[in-house]
């Protein structure tokens, strides 16, 4: 990608951050309502966008009807809007505003029974890191952000995004309650010695990759190239893999931060065969909280762009 012009990133700026300064006075119900018009606004006008979303849809859910479908659409469409207009007010927010906005799974009395939460708090008093792992569902921004505010600060993997500007000041909303971006570009080292140390590394592995980089794995019926580094990363370092999503509860009006299954590495010895059943796993685990959440989940990204030798493109 050609690096762009003082003049391009300007121009790319300036409008970020006018609208997050428009709707960051905005009181929070007020600017998630306008972000959600913003996101069907987007739906009518984003055609590319749009028609990338359907064409996955059919790939996920071929036996829904078109009009189920566009519903889908239009509510993740819509999500994004809402997740902006929660992003603006990120610099106002308190953690007594955050503790009322959004409930973790784990904090219930029935969660902190249950096998699963035990096992894994078991692990973390051994000093076990965790790989925090979760697809692009609901709010991810907000998941995190509370995270930090009201449990454990965690480092997080992220592409910068190519306009230092805008990535800048991003990471400035991200890590108001000490959050760390790794690039992930350049990150391996890193984030082995963070969670060698058993601290938490957060990771959005839900998207395409190219062969060199991932597995082929089923995701939704179909396979889709995953990132392999999450499991061997977890094996290289004998890391928890949570899987967890933030998303929104409509009745509730307030976000449910909720977990998957803990993914254990197999060690069979056959570290491929290893990798593969890992990937598998928490690929599993995230494709259930998108079939329980649909409308909710980034349907415009090219999920099954990379395809096994052979195979015909799908997009």
């Amino acid at each position: 990608m050609a690096k762009k012009s003082t003049a391009q990133i300007w121009l790319e700026y300036i409008p970020v951050r006018i609208l997050f300064a428009v709707l960051g006075v905005l009181p929070r119900q007020t600017a998630i309502r306008v972000g959600e018009s913003l996101g069907r606004l987007a739906y009518r006008l984003a055609g590319g966008l749009r028609r990338v979303a359907h064409r996955n849809l059919e790939i996920a859910y071929s036996e829904k009807s078109e009009v189920e479908r566009e519903v889908i659409a239009r509510g993740a469409f819509e999500n994004l809007g809402r997740m902006l207009g929660e992003l603006t007010q990120f610099p106002k927010a308190t953690r007594e505003q955050l503790e009322s906005g959004i409930e973790f799974e784990f904090e219930s009395e029935e969660s902190r029974r249950s096998p699963e939460i035990a096992s894994i708090d078991a692990e973390r008093a051994k000093g076990r890191g965790i790989l925090l792992i979760g697809p692009h569902l609901g709010n991810w921004e907000m998941g995190v952000f509370a995270y930090s505010a009201l449990h454990h600060t965690l480092t997080y993997l992220a592409r910068p995004l190519d306009n230092p500007l805008i990535e800048d000041f991003t990471v400035r909303l991200r890590t108001r309650f000490g959050n760390q971006p790794i690039d992930k570009n350049n990150s391996v080292t890193k984030a082995m010695s963070i969670l060698r140390d058993g601290g938490i590394l957060g990771v959005l592995p839900d998207v395409n990759v190219l062969p060199r980089d991932g597995v082929f794995v089923p995701f939704f019926g179909t396979l889709a190239c995953t990132t392999s580094g999450v499991a061997m990363m977890a094996m290289r370092t004998n890391a928890m893999i949570v899987p967890m999503c933030c998303v929104w509860d409509r009745e509730k009006k307030k976000y449910f931060v909720k977990y998957g299954k803990f993914i254990a590495s197999p060690n069979t010895g056959d570290r491929h065969r290893d990798v593969y059943e890992m990937t598998a796993a928490y690929t599993s685990e995230m494709e259930k909280f998108i079939r329980e959440y649909p409308d909710q989940w980034l349907w415009i990204h090219k999920r099954w762009k990379t395809r096994p030798p052979g195979e015909k493109e799908l997009y």
